[in-house]
């Protein structure tokens, strides 16, 4: 949302699309499939390493700490992407994904020959903290490795890859976990950290590097660390009012983080965020809701086999079906190019994704019948379309916010910190809204999916307040 973008008012400049084979061509090929990789791996070990879960305690032992695996991954992928500026800065975009494969690597390793669960959890947090520097350095680097034209494409490529790795990750693990072979699954992980390190050399620029004498904003940093540990765990916390005390801690430190963060110097997010009149809080609040919704799918397999009496693999690729339509959409969706077209998708979006949560809660019932359960499949589809029509161009407005190669880099990072740390709160959300339907499987259901339909309808407001804010701005001459 910025006088940078591409696009006319009323599409009457650069309004041709330049296509995926112009992003997937020689030229860019290169560096489109090692920014998407990075992001690829961090989401698909997310729901990997959860699938495998069962037969590494089998192995192992250490089922006392089975909920800190989610948790402490993570809390070192948010930590990491708030570090994605300042070491892009300080290293490149070379040098940062080197260091980012290869934290991933090592962590990977580590959890392949863990002898105990303690070990196995040291190895998480280092892939988390890889996995953190990847998906944030997809979109930070972006802005350098990929010409202006394209952002839009990049985007969805990348953000693409969340809805791939919710898809494959479960599949995966599930297969590898069929034979009990675990270690050979994070062995496979290393092996793709290896090889896309290997080629990052060859086809990223190097960027430009900022100021390598930044200070780190480690106040901040805890904030948001201690609001991640706080609504992961209470996903975890038995009974709802527990659950529900420990979103309202994590909310109480994101309110005392962005205190912090309008009074400090050193920032997470970019000072513009924080001005009067800004429109890119409203944007990132814009993908906050959307990325919120991805949420429902870690329960859509346990209401399929509870009410629709579906296997437990067949159910598991239902949850899926959110994330299915969220990447196939915004690659189509991010071919939009006049920026009316492209206002009307950013605040379409939440409302289709809403909708799709509401028809979908109006469809649950006790031992749903076949045909039923088989209509939930393109419902889900379509809230999940609701993310791919603004994501790839909220995005954009983000990183088009400014032209300052500092600030760039660290808005272009947020998107990440904001979608992790929005996919945590909503998990936690989700598991109490389950929890209010006590015994009933139904009302659970029902709560789960209403409640989310509420919340993500928001995101069109927000989005709306974004795109009034930065066309009275126009009308002033001001920076939007």
């Amino acid at each position: 949302m910025s006088v940078h973008d591409n696009n006319g008012a009323d599409g009457g400049v650069n309004t041709v699309s330049p296509s995926w084979r112009e992003l997937l061509g020689p030229e860019h090929a290169g560096a489109a499939i090692v920014l998407a990789v990075g992001v690829l791996v961090g989401a698909v070990n997310i729901y990997l390493a959860s699938s495998l879960l069962p037969t590494v305690v089998a192995d192992i032992g250490g089922s006392g700490f089975y909920a800190w695996n989610m948790t402490i991954y993570l809390v070192a992928m948010v930590i990491a992407t708030m570090l994605v500026s300042r070491l892009a800065g300080r290293w490149g975009n070379v040098g940062a994904y080197l260091i980012g494969f290869g934290a991933f690597l090592a962590g990977s390793l580590a959890c392949a020959v863990s002898p105990v669960m303690p070990v196995l959890l040291s190895g998480r947090a280092v892939q988390g903290l890889g996995a953190g520097l990847l998906s944030g350095l997809g979109f930070a680097a972006v802005r350098s490795a990929l010409p202006e034209r394209l952002w839009a494409r990049g985007n969805a490529l990348m953000s693409a890859m969340y809805g791939v790795g919710n898809f494959v990750g479960p599949a995966l693990g599930g297969l590898f976990a069929q034979f009990g072979a675990w270690r050979p699954a994070f062995v496979a992980m290393a092996v793709i950290a290896a090889v896309c390190g290997l080629f990052v050399p060859r086809v990223l620029p190097r960027g430009e590097r900022g100021d390598v004498q930044a200070p780190v904003p480690l106040v901040s940093l805890l904030l948001v660390t201690a609001a991640t540990a706080a609504v992961s765990l209470a996903g975890v916390l038995p009974g709802a009012m527990a659950m529900a005390s420990g979103i309202v801690v994590a909310l109480l430190l994101v309110a005392g983080f962005v205190v912090h963060e309008r009074r400090s110097g050193p920032r997470v997010f970019p000072r513009t965020t924080y001005q009067p009149g800004s429109p890119l809080k409203w944007v990132y609040l814009t993908l906050a809701l959307l990325a919120f919704g991805v949420a429902v799918e870690s329960f859509v397999p346990l209401f399929g086999q509870r009410l629709g009496g579906l296997a437990p693999a067949v159910a598991g690729f239902f949850g899926a079906a959110i994330s299915l339509g969220w990447s196939s959409t915004q690659l189509v969706s991010s071919s939009a190019v006049k920026e009316r077209t492209i206002r009307r998708l950013r605040v379409t979006g939440p409302l289709v994704l809403a909708l799709g949560f509401l028809v979908q809660g109006l469809l649950q019932r006790q031992d749903a019948p076949g045909w039923l359960v088989f209509v939930w499949v393109p419902v889900l589809l379509v809230a999940g379309a609701g993310i791919g029509l603004a994501y790839p161009h909220l995005a954009v407005a983000v990183m088009s916010s400014t032209r300052d190669p500092e600030e760039g880099r660290r808005a272009a990072a947020a998107i990440a910190t904001v979608t992790s740390l929005s996919i945590a709160f909503g998990t936690a959300v989700a598991g109490v809204l389950v929890n209010l339907g006590g015994t009933s499987m139904l009302d659970s259901a029902r709560y789960t999916l209403f409640g989310f339909a509420i919340i993500c309808a928001l995101g069109s407001v927000t989005a709306a307040r974004g795109d009034t804010l930065k066309e009275v701005r126009a009308v002033r001459g001001e920076p939007a």
